[in-house]
């Protein structure tokens, strides 16, 4: 299984799955139709699906496009809101490509429909592989938005975090340095993250992706996947793991408001989502 991840848009990744005995390609979170058929063309593959992991526009903008270009194309997730989808799965599903196998995981949080794909290849020495949209990224995860603190924390400790620690986690995004950042602000004595970070800066000077991580690695310095932990939970204040979670993301909200000069509209939708406004007092 060759795997070729392709940066998009401004830190977006889109990633092509390459069967090399069958030479059939599956394509996951399709953003730049044209570059990705360019991508199928030089390599001599033939294109037959896209995995979907939600509905998002920059992991859907692309399917209508590469739909007509392609008649026949499989676009396959588990949200009907994703653009241009032929079925839709569900948790536990499997899939097969020649000698890849794909269980489509449900992993709520970010969005109510968000579904992860974990990947493995028959006779083959090389690690499985999760494709984890914005459910999982290194060293973070994608903000809470449409689902409970509960749900989120269910998929991330007990559905992506019991895979196998090799496993190759590739994420739908390059937010590796302001996530480190904020898991050296939640646990300033972890030696692991320090690492990671140097590591990333080094990576970020040279313009070169920091995917994939590993499931074992991100065990190490993830926060959100560390909300058991004692000084993640003495950050937060709370105990419960749902709850440690919810305020973790609160947190890392609040974090990338003082990172970046967002534009206002997004600035004033990301701080009534975690209630980051003051109420007004009453006079």
């Amino acid at each position: 299984m060759k795997v070729k991840v392709i940066p998009v848009l401004e830190d977006n990744y889109m990633y092509l799955i390459i069967e090399e005995h069958t030479r059939e390609a599956v394509a996951v979170d399709v953003a730049v139709p044209k570059r990705l058929l360019e991508i199928t063309a030089r390599e001599e593959v033939s294109l037959t699906t896209v995995l979907t992991t939600h509905h998002h526009w920059d992991h859907t903008r692309g399917n209508a496009e590469l739909a007509h270009l392609r008649p026949g194309l499989e676009v396959m997730g588990a949200d009907e809101r994703i653009c241009a989808l032929t079925r839709r799965l569900s948790h536990g599903e499997e899939l097969r490509f020649g000698a890849i196998h794909v269980r489509c995981l449900l992993t709520p949080g970010h969005t109510t429909g968000h579904m992860s794909y974990f990947l493995w290849e028959d006779e083959c020495p090389d690690p499985p592989a999760l494709f984890s949209g914005d459910a999982l990224s290194v060293a973070g995860c994608g903000w809470h938005l449409e689902d409970t603190a509960q749900q989120m924390y269910q998929s991330l400790a007990k559905i992506l975090g019991t895979l196998p620690p090799q496993t190759k986690v590739f994420c739908g995004h390059e937010h590796t340095l302001s996530n480190l950042e904020f898991a050296q602000k939640v646990e300033p004595c972890n030696n692991h993250v320090q690492a990671k970070l140097s590591w990333a800066q080094k990576r970020d000077d040279d313009d070169i992706p920091t995917v994939p991580s590993t499931l074992g690695e991100e065990l190490l310095y993830n926060p959100f996947l560390r909300v058991t932990e004692d000084p993640v939970r003495e950050f937060t204040g709370q105990v419960a793991p749902a709850q440690v979670l919810e305020v973790l993301c609160r947190e890392r909200a609040r974090f990338q408001l003082a990172l970046e000069p967002l534009q206002p509209q997004v600035r004033a939708l990301l701080a009534l989502q975690w209630g980051l406004l003051s109420t007004p007092q009453e006079k």
